[in-house]
C-alpha cells in the first residue's frame, strides 16, 4: 500500500492513513439460486485488463490475445509488476485472488505471507523492549514466506488455459530488456531511500553513484530478475521454494544488516496457497462475492454495505455530505469489528457469519444516526465470538497494488498483490523485494490482559485490509470487478466504487476518481484534499465529526464493469485511477 502525505492529526492517524431494503446478505445462500437465465455468449467482448501500470496491463491483454484466461492475464501482470512496481507487490509478496465465471461460481485463493516456524507473540520484542512499526519493518524480522508464487500455480492448474511459462514472457523481457522509471516510482526511491537502499543489490539498481534515485525515464534492466522468472517458467513454482533461491532467502533473513531473524528452508518448502470459501453477501439486488479472512477488507466492506442498505443513498447522490456522513459511519464500525474479531481462521476461530448476519448488521445499523455522528465506535458481539481476545488496532500498510482482468469466455480475476510497506522489508533476493508483511500482525501480542487475535504465531498468515471483490447483477451477469491499494483506505476505496457504481450511477473510473470521505484513527474523519469533497468539511463538523480533517492521499484502485455501449450492446469496459500511473488495455 503507498505512502500517503504525512499530515493528520495523531501519529497513529499518520502511520495509517499515510495512505427499506433488502435483508442483509447470507453468506450461505447457495450460488444456483442466482445464477443467468441465460448463458452469456462466449467471444462477444475480447475482454479487458486493468493494472496500475500500463506495462503491466500489456502483458494481461497478451494473455488474453493469446487465447488466455483471465487467471493467465492476472498472473501475466502480477509478474509484471514484480518488475515495474517493485515499491509495491511481487512474487517476494503475497496477495488475494478471487474469480468469478457467468454461472455465477465464486473461487477464492489465499497467497498470504505466513509466519516462520520460529515466530513467537514476542516476535517483535528486542531485548526485552517492543519494536515500534518503524523500526521493525527494515530487514528480516519483518519478512514472512512469500506466497504469490504458489498462489499463481494453484490457480493456474484450476483456471489456466495458457502453458505456465507463456505467463513469464512479458516480464522476463521487460527485466531482461529493460524499463523506464516512471514518476510514481521515482518518488517512492526518494520517499522510502532508507528502505530502497538497504540491500546493496536494491542500491545498484535504482541508485547513481552520488546516491541519488535515477532520474524519471531511466532504463533499468535487471537480468537477475530476468534469470529468476526463466528458472521458475521452466521449472515451476517448487522452483522457488526449493534449492537455491529458498536457500538464499533463508540466508538473506538470517544476515539482514537489520533486525536479522531466522527463517530455514524448512519454512519456504512448507509454504502452501490455499483454496478459501469466497464471503458473498446480497448488498440492494446485487450479489458481492469477496475475499473471507485472514482478509479483513472483504468482511468490512460487506459489513458496511449491509449498515447502509436502510438508507437511500440513490436519492442522495455523491454530493450529499450526508451520504458520506452515513458511509464513513457505517465504516467505522466495520473497522471496530474488524481490529478485534478478525484473523487467520486456521488458528482463531473467526466469526464470519456471525459477523455478516441480517440480524447483527441491522443492530450494528441501528447505531447509526443521519444527523449525529458517533465519532468513536466500539466492536459488537457476533455469534461465534470469543471472549478471550482483545482488540487489535489499526497497522500502517504502505504497499500494494490491485489488478484485475475479464476473458473472452467472460471469466474475472480480481487479484490484490502486496509486499506491505514500499520495497517492503528492503532485503532484495534473485531480482525480487522480499516483503516486510509481518507488520500487518499486531506487534503487541497482548492489550488489556487479553492477546489480540492477529497476534504472531509460526507458521500464521496476517491479517488484511486486501479486498478484491466481484459483483453480479440482479440477472446473474458479472457487473463489475474491482479492489484497490492503500492499506486500511483499501475497504473505504472499494465500497465507494461499489456505491458510486451502483447506487449513483457513476463510470467505475468516475466511480474511482471522485473523492474520499472514511474514518481514520484517533476519531479522524478524514476527507480527500484537492477533491469537491473538501468543500464538505464544514457540514460534516455540522453534523457532529469533531476531527475532519482535509488530507492529500495517494489512493490507487481498480476496476472493470459490464456496460451497454451507444448500440445497446454490453461490452467491458476498464477503469484505472487518475491518481496513479493505472491503465487498462485489450487484446
Amino acid at each position: 500500500m503507498i505512502r500517503l502525505t504525512r499530515s493528520l492529526l495523531t501519529p497513529l492517524a499518520l502511520a495509517s492513513l499515510a495512505s427499506a431494503c433488502a435483508p442483509l446478505p447470507n453468506a450461505a445462500r447457495p450460488v444456483a439460486e442466482i445464477a443467468p437465465t441465460t448463458p452469456p455468449l462466449a467471444g462477444e467482448d475480447p475482454g479487458v485488463v486493468t493494472a496500475a501500470d500500463p506495462r503491466a496491463a500489456a502483458a494481461g491483454a497478451e494473455m488474453l490475445r493469446l487465447g488466455g484466461s483471465a487467471t493467465d492475464a492476472a498472473i501475466a501482470v502480477m509478474l509484471a509488476l514484480t518488475v515495474v512496481e517493485p515499491q509495491s507487490s511481487g512474487i517476494g509478496g503475497g496477495g488475494f485472488l478471487v474469480t468469478a465465471d457467468e454461472a455465477g461460481k465464486v473461487e477464492s485463493f489465499d497467497g498470504r505471507e505466513m509466519a516462520p516456524s520460529a515466530a513467537t507473540p514476542d516476535w517483535f520484542s528486542v531485548d526485552g523492549k517492543l519494536l515500534s512499526h518503524s523500526d521493525a519493518v527494515p530487514g528480516g524480522r519483518s519478512v514472512g514466506v512469500p506466497g504469490n508464487l504458489r498462489l499463481a500455480a494453484m490457480a493456474h492448474a484450476r483456471n489456466g488455459k495458457l502453458p505456465w511459462r507463456v505467463l513469464f514472457g512479458p516480464a522476463i523481457r521487460l527485466a531482461g530488456d529493460g524499463f523506464a522509471i516512471t514518476p510514481r516510482l521515482a518518488s517512492t526511491l526518494s520517499f522510502a531511500a532508507d528502505i530502497a537502499t538497504l540491500d546493496p543489490a536494491s542500491r545498484a539498481l535504482f541508485f547513481g553513484p552520488d546516491g541519488a534515485p535515477l532520474p524519471v525515464g531511466t532504463v533499468v534492466r535487471n537480468p537477475a530478475l530476468a534469470a529468476t522468472f526463466e528458472k521458475v517458467a521452466a521449472l515451476g513454482a517448487d522452483s522457488f521454494y526449493l534449492g537455491d533461491n529458498a536457500k538464499a532467502i533463508a540466508a538473506k533473513v538470517g544476515s539482514a544488516p537489520r533486525n536479522p531473524a531466522p527463517m530455514s528452508t524448512a519454512d519456504l518448502a512448507a509454504y502452501k496457497a490455499k483454496p478459501r470459501d469466497p464471503v458473498c453477501a446480497r448488498y440492494r439486488v446485487w450479489r458481492v462475492c469477496t475475499m473471507g479472512p485472514p482478509s479483513a477488507g472483504g468482511v468490512t466492506v460487506l459489513q458496511t454495505l449491509g449498515e447502509l442498505e436502510r438508507f437511500d443513498l440513490k436519492a442522495m447522490g455523491p454530493a450529499s455530505p450526508t451520504a458520506w456522513h452515513l458511509i464513513a459511519e457505517a465504516e467505522r464500525l466495520a473497522f471496530a469489528d474488524r481490529d478485534t474479531w478478525l484473523a487467520d481462521p486456521d488458528f482463531v476461530p473467526v466469526p464470519t457469519a456471525g459477523l455478516i448476519d441480517p440480524a447483527y448488521i441491522a443492530a450494528r445499523s441501528a447505531l447509526i444516526s443521519d444527523s449525529a455522528a458517533m465519532n468513536t465506535a466500539a466492536p459488537g458481539k457476533p455469534a461465534g465470538a470469543s471472549d478471550r481476545f482483545a482488540a487489535g488496532g489499526p497497522i500502517p500498510e504502505n504497499g500494494t497494488t490491485h489488478f484485475a482482468a475479464v476473458d473472452r469466455w467472460g471469466n474475472a480475476a480480481s487479484y490484490t498483490s502486496t509486499v506491505e510497506s514500499a520495497f517492503g522489508s528492503g532485503l532484495m533476493v534473485g531480482g525480487y523485494f522480499l516483503n516486510n508483511e509481518l507488520t500487518d500482525f499486531n506487534l503487541d501480542a497482548n492489550r488489556d490482559g487479553k492477546p489480540t487475535a492477529n497476534q504472531v504465531e509460526a507458521g500464521k498468515r496476517p491479517r488484511s485490509s486486501m479486498s478484491p471483490v466481484v459483483v453480479y447483477g440482479p440477472d446473474g451477469h458479472l457487473r463489475l470487478i474491482a479492489g484497490a491499494a492503500g492499506g486500511f483506505t483499501i475497504p473505504p476505496q472499494v465500497i465507494r466504487v461499489i456505491i458510486g457504481t451502483l447506487d449513483w450511477n457513476l463510470t467505475a473510473r468516475d466511480a474511482i476518481a471522485q473523492g474520499i470521505v472514511m474514518p481514520a484513527p484517533g476519531g479522524v474523519l478524514a476527507v480527500e484534499a484537492g477533491t469537491p469533497l473538501a468543500a464538505m468539511v464544514p457540514a460534516l463538523q455540522a453534523l457532529g465529526h469533531a476531527k475532519v480533517v482535509a488530507v492529500p492521499l495517494r489512493l490507487k484502485a481498480n476496476a472493470i464493469e459490464w456496460v451497454p455501449g451507444e448500440n445497446g450492446k454490453y461490452h467491458w469496459v476498464g477503469a484505472a485511477d487518475p491518481r496513479s500511473e493505472g491503465a487498462t488495455a485489450s487484446p
